[in-house]
């Protein structure tokens, strides 16, 4: 089973007709963890997606989780699903997955997250942090409720809406430590150079924490 809580930097990922060159290319960038995140088109093309992605981000040692479905995250020997609030629940998920899969479940409120933290999920994912095209029609949530849900909760919290190479090094000084990159990689015209941005300013900005004392 892959641990999340040294992995930061998170990918969404449509998808995109250049799969097999664009995923390496931001694996190689530092990207840890990756997800498909495909809510328009049918199955197959779904599942062919990730037929493709498991054997690459295995390649790099990279988890890949699948969107909304632990059914076609089993089909295609997936690390996980992460589903969101109207999706499927969690417990749904270790039933069809078993206890050793990711199990991501999305969070926009506090009340969303007191409710999550009584769950079986590996990690949970807060935000959007700002309004953002790729959740059309969900306000943004504001920063201090995804540093809030980090500083309570137990296990790792991606936080997304918007996150890139200007602001990651400021999330982290507000005390967040996981991040989902959709856009800033996805519309990238060079994807492993933008991925080596993000990634060198967040582990510049994550290397300057103080360490808490044991």
């Amino acid at each position: 089973m892959f641990s999340l809580d040294d992995r930061h930097l998170y990918l969404c990922v449509p998808h995109r007709e250049d799969l097999a060159t664009f995923l390496p290319a931001v694996l190689r960038g530092g990207v840890d963890v990756v997800q498909l995140r495909e809510k328009d088109l049918d199955d197959g093309t779904r599942i062919a997606d990730a037929r493709l992605m498991v054997p690459i981000c295995h390649e790099f040692g990279v988890p890949f989780i699948m969107n909304d479905s632990p059914e076609l995250a089993a089909t295609v020997g997936a690390d996980g699903v992460h589903v969101g609030q109207e999706d499927v629940r969690v417990s749904r998920c270790r039933e069809l997955l078993g206890y050793e899969a990711i199990v991501g479940l999305s969070t926009h409120s506090s009340d969303e997250f007191d409710d999550a933290l009584d769950q079986l999920a590996t990690y949970f994912s807060a935000g959007p942090i700002i309004a953002t095209p790729t959740k059309p029609g969900r306000a943004g949530t504001g920063i201090t409720y995804a540093v809030s849900s980090q500083a309570r909760s137990d296990r790792p919290v991606f936080v997304t809406g918007g996150v890139n190479e200007e602001n990651v090094s400021e999330l982290v000084v507000a005390g967040l430590r996981h991040f989902v990159v959709v856009r800033a990689l996805t519309e990238a015209k060079e994807p492993e150079a933008a991925a080596r941005r993000i990634r060198g300013a967040l582990d510049a900005a994550l290397s300057a924490v103080p360490v808490e004392p044991t």
